[in-house]
């Protein structure tokens, strides 16, 4: 396992909120159904192309093993009344030698304050020191936050499989 398990860096939002963005933790999976818990119907859809809050034990298994890798995961966690809740996550999982898909959530009532293009940000750069040649994101084209965050770090559309998605890429090298 890379350095990278052990990533960690406090941020703020636009609205001053501090959040930690950090690697995935084996501990995490509570945390993430409850993320999913508290984010709503079509957020879901957004993210998973579906309306789905259960996953079965293989899918569990594929979010939370992840080994820095080929398979990087980052959650942005804030305090909110006491606690440490989970309110974001991101990740890129490669697909091929050099390039990697990208996938983000954020719950609901955490939408709209930035922490997309911060887990982006750190994403992409992770990428970029793991020496991947291109990243890329397939999006529905209701998804307009998530195009508007893509479009912010220079993705650009291309063909793409399926015709009710949106394909983007970016270039790193």
């Amino acid at each position: 396992m890379s350095a990278v398990a052990n990533y960690s860096v406090r941020e703020l939002l636009r609205d001053g909120s501090a959040i930690e963005i950090r690697a995935l933790r084996p501990k995490d999976e509570a945390g993430m159904l409850s993320a999913i818990e508290q984010t709503g119907a079509q957020s879901l859809q957004r993210r998973f192309f579906a309306m789905k809050r259960h996953f079965s034990d293989r899918e569990r298994a594929f979010f939370m093993d992840v080994d820095f890798h080929d398979h990087v995961a980052l959650v942005a966690t804030a305090e909110q009344s006491g606690r440490n809740l989970m309110v974001g996550a991101g990740r890129y999982v490669v697909f091929e030698p050099g390039r990697a898909e990208l996938a983000f959530l954020v719950i609901d009532a955490w939408q709209g304050r930035g922490i997309g293009s911060l887990l982006m940000q750190h994403l992409v750069n992770l990428a970029r020191a793991a020496a991947l040649r291109e990243l890329t994101a397939e999006v529905l084209p209701e998804n307009v936050p998530m195009l508007g965050v893509f479009g912010k770090f220079g993705f650009k559309p291309g063909a793409s499989a399926d015709r009710h998605t949106i394909h983007l890429a970016l270039k790193l090298v």
